[in-house]
């Protein structure tokens, strides 16, 4: 697979993005205060892990397969550990952290919308739909959190 100069600086600019995740997520889970929003960084930490696998294995010249069927990840529920009254200095931490994690999810949703577009190659296309449609779904799982928190208005 020959990729073009256009397709090789976007993907080195999606590992730049994935490699700020991954540390975010990773620095982010300790900075937490609450042991389920450090577990949900943790989580997507791994898989943003395997996005910059991804894009690495591209770079190199194979296209992993991706998971066919539902990409849906299992919907999770958080219980409440702030309420809308609270303005404690965790709580307050706690909403810092997921408000720019989300705002990054936004920024490397739009990435990856962009690039998809560039690519001549239909499975690098497909590729990068997948991985861009489990970033969404990473924004969804911290709205959640913010919202059962009080923290989203």
């Amino acid at each position: 697979m020959q990729l073009t100069q256009k397709e090789t600086l976007l993907l080195k600019d999606l590992k730049e993005q994935e490699q700020t995740c991954v540390e975010k997520y990773n620095k982010y889970s300790s900075d937490a205060s609450d042991q389920q929003l450090k577990n949900l960084f943790s989580q997507i930490a791994q898989m943003e892990n395997q996005h910059l696998n991804t894009i690495n294995q591209i770079m190199g010249g194979t296209v992993p397969a991706m998971q066919s069927g539902n990409q849906q990840q299992p919907q999770q529920t958080f219980t409440e550990n702030y309420n809308m009254a609270d303005n404690s200095q965790e709580k307050q931490q706690d909403s810092y952290l997921c408000t720019d994690l989300l705002s990054t999810e936004k920024h490397v949703s739009s990435t990856y919308n962009t690039s998809i577009f560039e690519f001549k190659d239909t499975n690098i296309r497909n590729t990068l739909n997948h991985i861009q449609k489990e970033e969404q779904q990473h924004g969804e799982q911290i709205y959640n959190y913010m919202a059962q928190n009080g923290m989203y208005q």
